[in-house]
């Protein structure tokens, strides 16, 4: 996917995958997150008169208060759409419906199951389009992970990012930021449930570029040993629901516990997308201890979403 194209001789940027960006320019958006957080008053009105089409084809609750939110606290105006809420579910193409939306609102955020949906949308609107999570990927999350990690740690090149257990649409994003910003990773997982060697081939050149350590272990020990941050998913995704219980089974070994976050650095922090399945891949004693960051994590998809909508269309 390239992220520049050009429409009726006007150039349109859109964010499907940290890939398409340079490391400047995510730098950038961080930046320009962290002051919007700090000074949201600064930015007040800055996208009056602009409006923001919300397709939904999965349940969410952070994607979509905190583009909703965003775009009112920035002036704007967030449109929700569910799936039963447009010709989409009657059979218009996805082609038709991205060309007439482009002539209706300024930009459009997809949250859906298949990623080649949100690749063919973005080819034929002329209209900025965002990834708000496939099953692919999830590159806004994994940008507001970024943001907490910074001002936990007032760094980010040189920490070490361990995730573990499914290693699925959040943990590819999380491997492109983590080689854009000069973090190293670990992914620990078992057989069956590793990153995609496509995805890891597509990285490396990178990682070696900027002397990041990329790491792909089922041992725990091996993966946590070091780790300033330790990451993990529900096991149970959207759509994955008749897998639950051979999921479950195989990723026990990987539960976050107390234990588990003992063989990380004294200081390492826990971090969790959300929603969390408590009791499965992490237990209360982690999510609610002193060492959880999830809650920044939450809070900053709100600023982080709010720097990448200013970004694009103010």
């Amino acid at each position: 996917m390239v992220a520049l194209s050009i429409s009726g001789g006007a150039m349109k940027r859109d964010f499907i995958a940290l890939s398409d960006y340079t490391s400047e320019e995510l730098a950038q958006l961080l930046d320009l997150a962290d002051s919007m957080k700090a000074q949201p008053e600064r930015y007040t009105d800055s996208l009056r008169g602009r409006t923001l089409g919300m397709i939904f084809n999965k349940r969410s609750t952070r994607t979509r208060i905190s583009f909703e939110v965003g775009m009112f606290q920035l002036g704007g105006l967030g449109l929700f759409f569910s799936p039963n809420d447009t010709q989409l579910a009657r059979g218009e193409t996805i082609a038709d419906t991205a060309r007439v939306l482009s002539r209706y609102l300024d930009a459009v955020m997809i949250r859906t199951f298949a990623h080649t949906e949100v690749l063919e949308f973005a080819r034929h609107a002329s209209i900025p389009v965002i990834n708000g999570l496939t099953d692919f990927n999830h590159p806004c999350q994994a940008m507001a992970d970024l943001m907490t990690l910074k001002e936990r740690f007032g760094h980010l090149e040189g920490l070490k990012l361990a995730y573990l257990g499914d290693a699925n649409n959040v943990a590819v994003s999380l491997l492109n930021a983590c080689v854009k910003f000069g973090l190293h990773m670990a992914v620990v997982s078992p057989e069956g449930y590793t990153l995609p060697s496509e995805v890891i081939a597509a990285a490396q050149p990178e990682a070696e570029a900027r002397g990041v350590s990329l790491q792909f272990t089922p041992h725990p020990e091996e993966g946590i040993k070091g780790a300033d941050a330790v990451y993990t998913d529900t096991w149970t995704s959207m759509g994955q629901e008749a897998e639950h219980d051979r999921r479950v089974r195989d990723l026990a070994p990987y539960q976050v516990n107390e234990q588990m976050m003992a063989l990380a650095k004294p200081q390492a922090v826990f971090m969790h997308c959300l929603p969390a399945h408590r009791g499965e891949e992490v237990t209360d004693a982690v999510m609610d201890g002193p060492a959880s960051a999830v809650w920044d994590q939450a809070e900053n998809r709100l600023h982080f979403q709010k720097a990448l909508l200013y970004h694009l269309l103010g």
